[in-house]
């Protein structure tokens, strides 16, 4: 009797040791949901290549903002001393390179829209570039100009007034081009903090969009809403119900900044509005921002919206003609070429896909999986494909007989991509019959005097530092490193967070590169990987599956509470 009591003591006091030594007993690994849609797309894209997104975001920086390029293109950005809503000189880029209705000589200088500038802005702060500082010129602070106080509006919109909101994008008639350009303004914001006067006009924005939710009440069927009259509005403009995730965004932003429980029960509101939604409205940008919004607050806040449901809605598109009917992401193979991953039309014409939206789709949804770690599988399958095909937008990254204008493709040495890849011409270019799929632009179309070098875009373009910042390779063909903190604006980023996605059937050793002395946690197998490193070291990554990286100071002490991991105070991985 006495040996089982005390064997049972030496059992009982080795449970108490491994449980208080909080080594190895860090819960159990996240299993992975699968998006069907993802499922589709191949494990190796082909043919594959990643180009250096890094180094494409300084080079479409230096030249956006140089007013004497050296480039056949000429200078793409002017001053438009008109001084709207603010007493002070801001800047224009061109949509499309030598767009007609733009530059210094036309309309008196003030068409150029906020989605391009300030998407520019945010690309190159995330590079490290500083625009508070750059040839004589605070861009941050001249793009205030797009802050509409003279129309009573009060918020970031797409053009300084309505005076040219005729001539193209959208300006107070079509919901998505009026809150996207305050969700740049939140991330820029946040990337270049203490910018005169922007602390007021986010506090002025946070305010229109509390009183917008309240107006709205859960009901979001509308074309767009007019932020003066504070009354939804109904146009020939398909209801974008996916606004919702626009106005949840910046007002957790808010609440992140100023405390103010009013942003949250506001941030909340809306994402409930998003996910009370019976079926996709998906369009641009806003339903993405809105998923990692509602899985941010389903980690911080214990709420429990269904975002399984809503990043299915992206990738399958929507499908009622009453709203952006057959908007999703891509599917498949045009001609040679996997073009799985990017976002835009999957029924136009067979698909049509755009650089803009593919890029900007990665801001909200890798750091994502820090929230809801068991979709990292999912969007680093989608990531690999999308960065992949993402190339081929840039002149010379798709063949001469695939591209609409392969004869210029050295006008701006790449650096300026097409706007779209659509699986057939839709010009109607004898060339060009059969052929898929084909580079391409919609500047033509927008104005009879446009040039045919309009389907280069700037506006496409601009986002490039989101890839450069988030994307970058390992010494494994096909497993990237993605970094999951860069555009998870408004949250602690305590340590370097990175997803790494193995589409391989077996194990794969990648060699990962520490900043200092470290250990690197997974929050997926929950596991360490390596341990006090401070050299390359390898790292083996599961066959077909992810990794989420989480990089802490050496000897940190990881403990356990309520199934969340937390070190030094700071949340590493969520219940």
């Amino acid at each position: 009797m006495k040996n089982y009591k005390s064997t049972f003591l030496i059992l009982l006091t080795a449970v108490i040791l491994v449980s208080c030594s909080g080594n190895d007993n860090y819960g159990k690994p996240v299993e992975q949901t699968a998006i069907q849609r993802i499922e589709l797309m191949p494990n190796a894209p082909s043919p594959y290549r990643i180009i250096d997104w890094k180094q494409k975001a300084r080079d479409y920086d230096a030249y956006a903002f140089d007013f004497n390029p050296a480039m056949s293109a000429g200078s793409m950005i002017w001053l438009d001393n008109s001084q709207r809503n603010i007493s002070q000189i801001t800047f224009g880029l061109y949509t499309a390179i030598n767009d007609c209705r733009q530059g210094p000589k036309n309309n008196n200088g003030e068409f150029h829209e906020s989605l391009n500038s300030l998407s520019a802005i945010l690309g190159a702060g995330l590079m490290g570039i500083d625009k508070t500082h750059q040839n004589g010129y605070n861009y941050v602070k001249m793009i205030q100009n797009y802050f509409n106080s003279a129309n009573g509006w009060n918020i970031m919109m797409n053009n300084t007034c309505p005076e040219v909101a005729s001539l193209g994008g959208g300006y107070g008639r079509d919901w998505w081009y009026d809150v996207l350009p305050n969700v740049l303004f939140y991330a820029i914001s946040d990337v270049f903090p203490n910018v005169e006067n922007a602390d007021n006009i986010q506090r002025s924005i946070a305010e229109q969009f509390c009183k917008a939710d309240s107006v709205l009440n859960g009901n979001y069927d509308y074309s767009y809403f007019d932020y003066r009259q504070m009354k939804g509005m109904v146009n020939h403009i398909p209801y974008q119900q996916d606004a919702a995730g626009g106005h949840g965004y910046v007002l957790y932003a808010a609440y992140q900044k100023y405390k103010d429980a009013r942003y949250l029960a506001h941030a909340k509101s809306a994402i409930a509005a998003l996910d009370n939604q019976e079926e996709s409205r998906f369009y641009e940008i806003l339903l993405p921002m809105g998923i990692y919004t509602a899985a941010r607050l389903n980690a911080e806040q214990g709420t429990n919206y269904d975002v399984e449901k809503m990043i299915n809605w992206i990738f399958d598109g929507c499908k009622n003609p009453d709203g952006r009917n057959g908007w999703g992401v891509i599917v498949g193979k045009w001609g040679e070429y996997d073009v799985s991953g990017l976002q835009g039309s999957i029924t136009d014409g067979g698909g049509y896909a755009f650089l803009m939206n593919s890029m900007k789709m990665a801001w909200p949804l890798v750091p994502m999986v820090k929230y809801e770690p068991r979709f990292a599988r999912a969007i680093g399958k989608w990531m690999l494909n999308n960065v992949n095909a993402s190339r081929l937008f840039f002149p010379n990254e798709i063949a001469d007989k695939n591209q609409w204008l392969p004869e210029m493709k050295n006008y701006t040495n790449s650096v300026v991509a097409y706007e779209g890849l659509r699986y057939e011409d839709c010009y109607n270019k004898p060339e060009l019959k059969g052929v898929h799929p084909v580079a391409l632009g919609d500047g033509p179309n927008w104005n009879p005097n446009n040039p045919k070098e309009s389907m280069f875009s700037l506006y496409s373009t601009s986002p490039v530092g989101i890839m450069g910042a988030i994307v970058d390779t390992t010494d494994v063909q096909m497993i990237l490193r993605l970094n999951c903190n860069v555009t998870d604006f408004y949250s602690a980023r305590a340590y370097p967070t990175y997803l790494f996605y193995n589409p391989f059937t077996e194990n794969k050793a990648v060699t990962y590169h520490p900043t200092g002395k470290v250990d690197v946690f997974d929050i997926i197998s929950k596991k360490y990987l390596a341990k006090d490193i401070d050299t390359d070291t390898k790292i083996t990554i599961p066959a077909n599956a992810a990794c989420v990286l989480v990089e802490l100071p050496a000897g940190t002490r990881i403990e356990r509470k309520n199934n969340s991991l937390n070190a030094n105070g700071n949340t590493i991985a969520f219940q």
